[in-house]
């Protein structure tokens, strides 16, 4: 998930560097002399049986987390060899074999763009079809040294300047009714899931504010257009991901081939029309401006809309709604308290950068739950990668690969790293610097020239804003991550 970025007022610019800002704090040039030189443990088995094997523990036998923990300390290292799906038998054109690193100091190497390259390794070896994407590649797939990159990305950047105006506004009203609907259905049955409210809320807003089209222009769209992006997601990931189905049903229905785009190719081009038709403006700026053609134009915003920002939001805020409803510690009556003092009668950027203890607990969230796990990148060049305690010798071609909930328990860096601390980064700014759910450190800026996510500032401040707005409206929620019990109306 990269997401967008934002250049709204009181929001900081990003400048263009011909590589990305990398944390303060881990090198990420030369590894230092002082550390011993080391062979990268682990092995990929032997051909066939090794990334079978693979698969099946980190799908079935263990899981992705274990997966990655157990061969940590079965090598006294957090740089290793190993596989990771999809593999075998109906993926023979895919790689499984990667170089894990999963400690902030070697994950960091991850976002150096001089040293890994980024073409077609979203989500690993494997690539969903073009076909997903009407037979383009989007931008998510370029590595940040083709040609389209800059366009599309500068595209993106824009659309976000742009959109300042009108994002505040239309999140606040969105969440309005989203939550007049789920208050209705507290009342009425005593509990509410908020899964579907709350995805035709994110498919609303952004949909007004990245594509500049209102979905009730159309009945079909507004009512649907959030389960096409949901059935266009799935498609393209179950190769990747652990549903946690009846197993070997899993194995055999979802991790061992690829679903074909036809399957949901007329959700797509509904989708495709509506952004010709409701958002014209934004589809001409991209080929005027931008000298994109009208199909990698509404291809990208699509897949920005979709995969980016809904398919984010989608992970991310049922995370942070449950973090903080189902919170013992007194947690949400200091949130009442900064945001009724703080926050102003009414909600924008730059109000919500004066509530640091709900920034701390969207950032202490993204560290804790990560929305997009895996991280991927392909070594541009022969190079050394260092860890906290080695350094390895990493040879061009080979894929490096991150798994973030690891890599954010880093106990060298984060104190009790597996407490959740909702003043961890009120504490500590300093460790925004190793905060990396947006394919760069929190510090980091994106640009034309990397490939950190677009709204690396976009998506905590309009967390922080969904937050603010909860407790202005309620003194208190308990629920959990799919359905809301109690909802405590502001005194």
């Amino acid at each position: 998930m990269s997401f967008m970025m934002s250049l709204t007022p009181g929001i900081p610019s990003s400048s263009s560097s011909s590589s990305p800002s990398a944390p303060s704090s881990p090198p990420i040039s030369s590894p230092p002399a002082s550390l011993p030189v080391r062979t990268i443990p682990g092995t990929y088995g032997w051909p066939l049986l090794g990334p079978i094997s693979d698969r099946l523990d980190y799908f079935w036998f263990q899981g992705p987390e274990t997966f990655f923990k157990k061969r940590t300390d079965k090598y006294k290292s957090t740089v290793y060899r190993t596989n990771v799906p999809p593999s075998f038998p109906l993926f023979l054109n895919v790689n499984p074999n990667v170089v894990a690193v999963l400690d902030c100091k070697s994950f960091s190497y991850l976002f150096d763009m001089d040293l890994v390259e980024k073409k077609n390794i979203l989500v690993g070896d494997f690539m969903p079809s073009v076909n997903f994407t009407g037979g383009l590649r989007t931008c998510a797939y370029l590595d940040s040294t083709e040609p389209q990159h800059a366009k599309i990305k500068n595209f993106a950047m824009d659309i976000l300047k742009r959109s300042s105006k009108v994002w505040v506004p239309e999140l606040t009203a969105n969440l309005s009714t989203m939550f007049d609907t789920i208050e209705a259905e507290v009342s009425k049955d005593g509990s509410a899931s908020y899964l579907i409210p709350l995805q035709k809320f994110i498919f609303n807003f952004l949909t007004k504010c990245l594509v500049g089209a209102d979905t009730a222009s159309s009945p079909k769209i507004a009512e649907s257009g959030y389960a096409m992006l949901d059935r266009w997601l799935a498609l393209q990931l179950l190769p990747t991901v652990k549903i946690g189905l009846l197993q070997p049903l899993e194995e055999i229905l979802l991790h061992s081939f690829a679903y074909p785009s036809f399957l949901v190719s007329g959700d797509y081009n509904k989708l495709y029309q509506f952004v010709k038709e409701q958002g014209k403006r934004v589809v001409k700026r991209g080929e005027t401006e931008f000298g994109l053609s009208q199909e990698e134009v509404i291809h990208n915003l699509l897949f920005v809309l979709g995969f980016n920002a809904f398919g984010g939001f989608s992970v991310f805020l049922p995370t942070l709604i449950s973090t903080i409803a189902s919170d013992t510690t007194g947690l949400q009556d200091k949130i009442v308290k900064e945001v009724r003092e703080k926050a102003g009668s009414t909600l924008t950027f730059d109000s919500v950068k004066n509530l640091p203890l709900v920034q701390s607990v969207v950032y202490e969230t993204l560290r804790c739950n990560p929305p997009v796990p895996l991280q991927f990148a392909r070594a541009r060049k022969d190079f050394q990668l260092s860890s906290h305690d080695s350094v390895f010798d990493i040879k061009k071609g080979e894929l490096l690969c991150g798994y973030q909930p690891q890599v954010m328990k880093d106990g060298k860096v984060f104190d009790e790293p597996e407490t959740f601390q909702p003043d961890r980064f009120l504490k500590n700014k300093e460790l925004l610097n190793y905060l990396y759910w947006s394919n760069g450190p929190q510090t980091g800026s994106p640009s034309q020239y990397n490939k950190q996510c677009a709204g690396k500032d976009t998506v905590p401040l309009t967390a922080s804003l969904f937050v603010a707005y909860v407790f202005q409206r309620y003194d208190s929620i308990t629920g959990t991550a799919t359905s809301t019990t109690a909802l405590e109306k502001a005194k």
